[in-house]
């Protein structure tokens, strides 16, 4: 079975000031189906919330753990969650 959830993602390393978050942006667009955003974070990080079925949201992690990101990553956490089904589009913050 293939749910809706909330995946909520912290990505440490060179991930702001590289277009990281617009990047992001486009590959859950490219997914397809999901909601959500990308934000820089005080701290340097870029958290990212996306919505939609787990393979999707799945695709987007193994993407933001992946070596095509730009910038340089050097961890990821996430937390899988219920979908809160409050967002329209994926948007930049």
């Amino acid at each position: 079975m293939n749910e809706d959830v909330r995946l909520v993602a912290w990505v440490r390393g060179r991930v702001q000031g590289v277009g990281f978050r617009w990047f992001t942006r486009a590959r859950a667009l490219e997914i397809g189906g999901l909601s959500g955003f990308a934000l820089n974070l005080d701290d340097g990080r870029v958290q990212v919330v996306a919505e939609g079925t787990r393979e999707s949201c799945q695709g987007l992690l193994d993407w933001l753990c992946g070596a095509d990101t730009p910038g340089r990553v050097d961890g990821v956490t996430e937390i899988w969650d219920t979908p809160r089904r409050i967002y329209e589009g994926f948007a930049i913050r």
